[in-house]
């Protein structure tokens, strides 16, 4: 996979937070950054809307409000995966 740059700002705060975790655990400030970024990707993955609605190339209001809807109306039983397929076209 190909590397690319990406360029962001963030409060003095938290690059003064991540210079200091980056000297105490000899870790780059990059590879923290990467890593924190990417725990929050795999954390956002698992959330129940972005599951029901990944696929989905664009979703209109109401359908993203009768999702949430849905969603907030269900337990944690709900969300248990009981058998899985895949189909190719």
């Amino acid at each position: 996979m190909a590397t690319k740059a990406l360029n962001f700002k963030m409060d003095e705060a938290d690059i003064e937070d991540i210079k200091k975790i980056s000297s105490v655990f000899n870790m780059s400030q990059t590879e923290i950054v990467k890593n924190a970024i990417r725990q929050y990707i795999n954390k956002l993955k698992k959330d129940p809307y972005y599951r029901l609605t990944s696929h989905v190339m664009e979703a209109d209001p109401e359908e993203t409000e009768e999702i949430l809807r849905h969603l907030d109306s269900m337990n944690d039983d709900d969300f248990e995966i009981v058998a899985s397929e895949r189909f190719e076209l």
